[in-house]
């Protein structure tokens, strides 16, 4: 395990955008680039567990996002889903990417979106050459939000964000993993901490405004998927009760080629809830290697 130290000081604070932004890379640059994006409410260290394997193949690069982990958390920040791709781009370009592949988790299925529907209308600044999907509302009537992100959302949401406690985050942690596959206390200390850097607490409700707009955009950004012009493969926890089996149901229903249990552009992961990768991260990585092995294949 990458602890939270080490993870932050193996990275470097990038100034994007007038923010201070955490970023990290690992591997050859001159492998594959592969970035890596996180969800709500944690960081990129949720992609610990599968660090080693992936900077053994490709050149990974990741970063928190505005409002989350070791990156800035302005209260005055709008925290729009095409901000956060910008980042993204603006940091691929300081690196000298043209042509990535895409992991993301959860919120960051929705940066993945948005960053597929600039390349489908022709505005990207880079080329993603594949989009990998774990968990998320990547289909706003799919999404079952959980109660303490209903109140976030609510009037009350700058009042409820200051009465969250680490007892009651973790339990909220334990009902949506795995019921074989609870969160460690590692794992609850490490988002913890992340969440309150930088007074995270304060800005719960502003980045909670990522599923009105899920809603408002619903049509730019599921038809990214749909009709995307790269492979697209979503690898889900079943046990999610926020979008889990029933996500991947409508998935299947959606896309054309994930239209049958054995596709291989589908893998459930039966037993795993909303963060697989932190559950079983050995699972997600293998998963996610046999589908970059199958595209070399085609």
């Amino acid at each position: 395990m990458i602890t939270l130290a080490q993870w932050r000081q193996q990275g470097e604070l990038e100034s994007i955008n007038g923010q201070q932004i955490f970023t990290r890379t690992g591997g050859n640059k001159s492998a594959p680039a592969l970035v890596l994006i996180h969800g709500y409410p944690s960081a990129s260290w949720d992609w610990e567990g599968m660090w080693q394997a992936l900077t053994q193949r490709y050149y990974v690069i990741t970063l928190d996002m505005l409002g989350f982990g070791f990156s800035a958390k302005p209260k005055g920040a709008r925290y729009l889903i095409t901000e956060q791709a910008d980042i993204f781009e603006y940091y691929l370009h300081k690196l000298n990417i043209t042509d990535y592949h895409i992991l993301a988790h959860d919120y960051g299925d929705t940066v993945a979106q948005e960053l597929l529907a600039r390349q489908r209308e022709g505005s990207a600044k880079q080329h993603i050459a594949s989009v990998c999907l774990l968990n998320g509302g990547l289909f706003p009537e799919t999404h079952k939000p959980v109660l303490i992100q209903k109140l976030l959302l609510s009037p009350l949401g700058p009042f409820v964000s200051k009465l969250i406690t680490k007892r009651k985050f973790a339990d909220n942690l334990r009902r949506i993993f795995g019921p074989n596959t609870p969160p460690t206390p590692e794992v609850v200390d490490s988002l913890w901490q992340l969440l309150n850097h930088n007074n995270g607490l304060a800005v719960m409700h502003k980045l909670i405004d990522y599923m009105p707009q899920r809603q408002q955009h619903r049509e730019r950004w599921v038809e990214a998927i749909i009709e995307s012009n790269v492979p697209v493969k979503l690898i889900n926890g079943s046990k999610d009760p926020i979008s889990g089996q029933h996500m991947a149901q409508r998935y299947r229903q959606l896309i054309s080629n994930a239209s049958n249990a054995n596709d291989v552009n589908v893998t459930e992961l039966t037993q795993l809830g909303h963060y697989p990768q932190l559950e079983d991260a050995e699972a997600v990585t293998t998963a996610y290697l046999q589908f970059r092995d199958s595209l070399n294949q085609s």
